[in-house]
């Protein structure tokens, strides 16, 4: 099973409001939010690090300098 398909909660807290307006764009999108949510997660990794995410990667690079 690779790691894409293994999951994990993450829990925020959000304005009720923009929670709503949230929604409602990604209904009119016809997504969901984990799914929106998913993708600005894998966007910002991969504007954080400069390489594109793999869904094998586990996690950042290891520091070996230590």
């Amino acid at each position: 099973m690779t790691v894409e398909n293994r999951t994990a909660r993450l829990t925020i807290l959000i304005d009720p409001r923009k929670k709503a307006v949230f929604e409602r764009l990604c209904a009119a999108e016809d997504t969901t939010p984990s799914q929106v949510v998913r993708r600005l997660i894998r966007e910002y990794i991969e504007q954080t690090t400069g390489r594109p995410w793999h869904s094998e990667e586990e996690a950042l690079p290891r520091d070996d300098a230590s």
